[in-house]
């Protein structure tokens, strides 16, 4: 299944989707040296997002967050890909200047279509998103 949306940071990617239901704050929430989720009552604390598609509705928090994406990439920790419900700067800059593709505004929402461990692509030049 195809889903459209908006195009945010350009290239692809596939993997295991990691959903969250909440925003995400890089910034005191990721630990940047292991991509581990270390924010306290998150849904996905003590997950790690190295490698996944990593899906949550925005990010929240500190514009420090932006370097803490380039800081996962740079230590090979990093969400392969991105899906937002809709993004804001913070993780828009951050997945632009670390090179991570990712897509926002799909045409259905992708915490309603997406499970933990489903195998997605994202697009993030053409903006789409592949379940499956």
């Amino acid at each position: 299944m195809r889903i459209g949306g908006r195009a945010i940071s350009r290239g692809s990617a596939s993997g295991e989707a990691l959903l969250c239901g909440e925003p995400i704050s890089f910034l005191g929430g990721v630990d940047a040296k292991t991509g581990v989720v270390m924010e306290k009552g998150s849904p996905i604390e003590g997950k790690s997002v190295a490698g996944k598609i990593l899906v949550f509705p925005r990010g929240k928090g500190s514009t420090v967050g932006t370097y803490v994406l380039v800081q996962l990439k740079r230590n090979g920790v990093a969400p392969a890909g991105i899906i937002n419900a809709s993004s804001e700067t913070i993780v828009a800059v951050g997945a632009i200047l670390a090179g991570i593709p990712m897509v926002d505004m799909l045409e259905r929402n992708p915490l309603e279509v997406l499970e933990d461990g489903m195998k997605v692509a994202v697009n993030g030049t053409e903006g789409f998103v592949e379940i499956g």
